[in-house]
């Protein structure tokens, strides 16, 4: 066991999104993700509701055609079954929780 700093377990590399799976299983996913500035997860949909964290940078999240910038430290919730997409608007590093 071990305190960690999330935003420094992973990197941010040019032209890429990046993930990383801390813990997955039925009920829960934990993942990291890195974004390089312009670079997306385009509109999707999940089958459990996910709260996504900024841990570094700044982001345009639209869940049902509505826009939400969020920056570092700020959280949202997008629901389940609700079309949503993530856009780095700077370089940026988020965390997720989706819970089925």
């Amino acid at each position: 066991k071990e305190v960690i700093e999330l935003k420094d377990m992973i990197d941010i590399y040019e032209g890429q999104v990046l993930s990383r799976t801390l813990s997955q299983n039925e009920n829960v996913s934990l993942t990291l993700f890195s974004f390089d500035k312009d670079e997306m997860i385009s509109t999707h949909q999940s089958e459990g509701d996910a709260l996504l964290t900024v841990l570094e940078g700044k982001a345009r999240i639209t869940i049902d055609d509505t826009d939400y910038i969020l920056k570092t430290g700020e959280s949202i919730v997008m629901p389940a079954l609700h079309p949503h997409a993530v856009y780095a608007l700077e370089n940026m590093k988020m965390f997720l929780t989706v819970i089925f």
